[in-house]
């Protein structure tokens, strides 16, 4: 028996209750959001809590109005579908594309977002993607960055933030290293080679995972990059504690190998940094979205 007319939309939400969602997760008022809309606040609260039984699921978190987990993702498709039925028959083929400014650190983009980034850009080939370099723990950005990737300790009282990546770390060093000054048997056999350092990873915390009570090296070379110090590793420059997602490139060339299996949890981690009202624009909020979903264990 042939299906009722319709009965493939049924799951749609009306447009009403649609545009009243964005409206209220842009303004975050239901009286700017009722006379924008011109309705009374009482429709603006009826159109909200009829999405949310359609959906199944809570939108707004709090009564500032600020989103849930599922009201975040969920506003990036409502966004895009909105601007989708702006366009209308006669437009150019190939509207103006959303531009969106990353900034990224170095070893982060180069062993686990550039690998990543080509599912992002199918998904939203509408969005043009800028990506610029940041420093880890300095803090140095681009100024006009809509999102930026920080590592360090988390407190950024200056931006919105959430962590996206957090890992372990372990000494590597390169083959050849090995052969001519191994074996490492146990983690005290690192006592006369040199190790590598950088503030980023800072040896203490994989000696007190060991037991060690040795002191943080303090002569040898430095780096502040991961990227740089695990290049420097693998030319066989010494011994460098590296996250091992990170490390993860120059492991499966083989150009690094891990010493032991004893790991340590990294004191830093990576997170995701932005101004307020950022996430108001659809295409930060859907990359926001992608990248804690593809950066989770």
């Amino acid at each position: 028996m042939a299906a009722p007319e319709g009965a493939g939309l049924r799951r749609i939400p009306p447009i009403q209750c649609l545009l009243t969602f964005e409206a209220l997760a842009r303004l975050r008022s239901v009286t700017q959001t009722a006379d924008e809309l011109c309705v009374t606040p009482s429709a603006v609260s009826h159109r909200v809590k009829q999405l949310e039984q359609i959906l199944g699921t809570r939108l707004f978190g709090r009564s500032d109005f600020s989103l849930t987990t599922d009201g975040s993702a969920y506003l990036a498709h409502v966004r895009e579908g909105l601007t989708a039925l702006q366009r209308f028959p006669g437009m150019a083929s190939n509207p103006a594309k959303r531009r969106l400014k990353i900034a990224v650190t170095p070893t982060f983009a180069r062993s686990i977002l550039i690998p990543r980034l080509r599912q992002f850009t199918e998904a939203y080939p509408e969005i043009d993607l800028a990506l610029q370099v940041s420093i880890p723990l300095l803090d140095v950005v681009a100024e006009d960055a809509d999102l930026v990737v920080r590592f360090g300790p988390g407190h950024y009282a200056d931006m919105e933030h959430v962590e996206i990546a957090r890992d372990i770390v372990t000494p590597l060093a390169s083959p050849a290293f090995v052969r001519e000054h191994g074996p490492f048997e146990r983690p005290e056999d690192l006592a006369e080679v040199p190790l590598l350092r950088s503030p980023l990873e800072p040896w203490r915390s994989w000696f007190d995972a060991c037991g060690l009570d040795w002191p943080a090296p303090t002569e040898g070379s430095q780096f502040n990059d991961v990227g740089l110090m695990c290049d420097a590793a693998a030319a066989g420059m010494g011994v460098a504690l590296v996250r091992l997602k990170l490390g993860m490139p120059w492991l499966d060339q083989g150009t690094l190998v891990r010493l032991f299996d004893i790991d340590a949890p990294s004191p830093h981690a990576h997170y995701l940094c932005w101004r307020t009202g950022t996430m108001d624009r659809w295409e930060c909020s859907a990359f926001a979205e992608w990248l804690k979903a593809t950066t989770s264990p």
